[in-house]
């Protein structure tokens, strides 16, 4: 059967069972649109801005472990892809990027909407391909998606010239793909499990610190069944929030720069730490040196072998899938007779709980201005907990890990590693599209918000109910935050003082906007968005502006030298 090139690009995405592709035409993806067009299999969504396609099928991937698809143009398409693809890569997750290029005997010639697909990427990406013959295309795209796929999740490109989509050859999609030099391993080496799991029996003061790789893998259940089978503290990172059910009494809540105190200080003085699928980033221990002051032994299990010891030294690596790796771990703890030592842990929790008395958390709450804190604990506890909850970057980010009780894994999609402001809205309609029958809701803050805020028009067209929880506070918080702790309360360029009318402006694309200014009116406005179903409600919370996030570890300290709310 002779297809075209866009047709054979069509044909592999039904192949791969794409249910959403979220892209933004232009003259180099003509004849793929023209694809799309004549099949009903693969759904389109038109975006508004070719970030917030990347954007949008991030959130769709994260909220339910599929690859997201994006589609966009040659030259400026791509390029204003790249922030979204960047954000997809520092946090493994798997995505097919499609993009268009200028016909293959322009490239190299500066011609119209031509860029270096292949090099501006290169350093974003899991990886990238530029097929100049259509013969390549189908072998190439099913590469991409068991690339994107497997491993370490990520992103990758595949840059199709335009006469490449108008060539002609016969189609054949294999079953199969290998590729030279790529196999990943996925279960982790058995002596190390052994040493492993000795070394935790053996531990007295024991600690499960816990990344967005238990995400990424599947790997809760296996979790919480070591963490109960030990009986030891647990943390999460912020990619990892729902990894373990924040309820849970085991569970100290985020640990790192805005982590709690309990978290923090039993990362710090704990003998043997697991870290099971986290990469021991800058925020999450602070200062390495200060980390490595206190002797303790280190398990480190990960899929990527070059995150292991990058920045700390680790004394038992694994190298695996996060949950197959537990589950062996788990095996190899049921068939050895010991148990851990329950004096030391009785002590262990003690200590902890003494941490815990200091109810880092704990904020003072008004009845004349409303705090944002207690906007996240209304959210919480109106929509039970059972929200998918998105968020973009900042001190609203921050407020939504710490007061939000994530149970279940993939609730929370939030920029975590590049930290994208503008990420919040498109993410969260590439979940609801995920969930048409799910509670969605956005957390963000008047700055991030207007980075994106034209999918406004892309969430009336395809009917995209989310709930946008804006945090307005007239400032850029975080920088506002860091100014006043770190330059003397120079706020430079931090004040937003000309600010749209949220509320006539989610009314100008056809949706519902409710300005909340009363602490008394808080959850009554929260009730009346989530009682409207079927339609987007913005809700412009005017929050004090004065207020900071808190734990806070300043940068270059370690976790110890935390910051409290109380200490000032």
């Amino acid at each position: 059967m002779q297809l075209t090139g866009a047709e054979i690009t069509i044909k592999c995405l039904q192949e791969e069972g794409v249910e959403y592709v979220f892209g933004y035409p232009g003259g180099a993806v003509l004849f793929i649109y023209d694809a799309l067009f004549q099949q009903d299999k693969v759904k389109h969504v038109l975006v508004r801005h070719e970030q917030a396609a990347v954007h949008a099928a991030d959130g769709y991937s994260r909220s339910t472990d599929k690859v997201g698809v994006a589609l966009v143009t040659s030259g400026p398409g791509l390029t204003n892809a790249v922030t979204g693809i960047a954000t997809a890569y520092m946090d493994s997750i798997p995505m097919v990027v499609i993009s268009g290029q200028v016909p293959t005997s322009y490239i190299g010639e500066d011609a119209f909407q031509e860029v270096d697909a292949v090099g501006i990427t290169r350093p974003c990406v899991k990886h990238n391909f530029l097929v100049k013959d259509v013969k390549d295309l189908a072998i190439t795209l099913k590469k991409a998606f068991y690339l994107a796929k497997s491993g370490r999740p990520g992103p990758v490109l595949v840059d199709i010239p335009k006469d490449v989509s108008n060539q002609k050859t016969e189609f054949n999609y294999p079953e199969t793909v290998s590729i030279r030099s790529y196999s990943p391993v996925t279960q982790g080496d058995a002596e190390h499990i052994k040493q492993a799991a000795q070394l935790l029996l053996n531990a007295k003061r024991p600690m499960v610190y816990a990344g967005g790789g238990v995400i990424l893998s599947d790997a809760a259940q296996p979790l919480y069944d070591l963490v109960k089978l030990l009986g030891f503290p647990v943390t999460n990172t912020l990619m990892g929030l729902g990894g373990h059910p924040a309820t849970d009494k085991q569970n100290l809540g985020m640990l790192g720069m805005h982590g709690t105190y309990e978290a923090n200080l039993a990362m710090q003085d704990c003998d043997v730490l697991l870290a099971v699928g986290a990469r021991f980033d800058d925020r999450v221990i602070g200062n390495v040196g200060h980390f490595n002051s206190v002797p303790r032994k280190i398990i480190h299990i990960d899929i990527d072998p070059a995150s292991i010891s990058k920045r700390v030294k680790v004394d038992v690596p694994i190298v695996g899938d996060v949950k197959h790796v537990l589950v062996d771990l788990l095996k190899v703890l049921h068939a050895i007779k010991q148990k851990p030592d329950a004096v030391a842990l009785q002590a262990w929790w003690k200590q902890i709980d003494t941490w815990r008395s200091r109810k880092s958390l704990t904020y003072k709450n008004s009845d004349e201005v409303i705090k944002p804190q207690f906007v996240i604990e209304k959210l919480y506890e109106i929509t039970r907990g059972e929200a998918f909850v998105t968020s973009d970057v900042g001190q609203h980010q921050m407020w939504a890990a710490q007061y939000y009780k994530f149970d279940k894994p993939r609730q929370w999609i939030n920029s975590g590693g590049l930290g994208t402001m503008g990420f919040g809205l498109p993410a969260a309609m590439g979940v609801q599209l995920a969930h048409p029958n799910a509670t969605v809701a956005c957390v963000t803050g008047e700055g991030s918000i207007q980075m994106n805020i034209q999918e406004l028009s892309t969430c009336k067209q395809y009917n995209i109910p989310v709930k946008i929880i804006a945090l307005n506070n007239r400032y850029l918080g975080m920088v506002r935050q860091w100014q006043e702790f770190f330059h003397g309360n120079r706020y430079s360029h931090s004040y937003m003082d000309a600010l749209p009318d949220f509320v006539k402006l989610a009314q100008a694309y056809g949706h519902v906007g409710i300005l909340v200014e009363k602490p008394s009116d808080v959850e009554g406005a929260l009730k009346e968005a989530f009682a409207r179903k079927d339609e987007l409600v913005f809700l412009d919370f005017r929050t004090d502006s004065t207020e900071n996030v808190y734990p806070m570890v300043p940068g270059g300290k370690g976790l110890s030298e935390v910051i409290l709310a109380e200490d000032l």
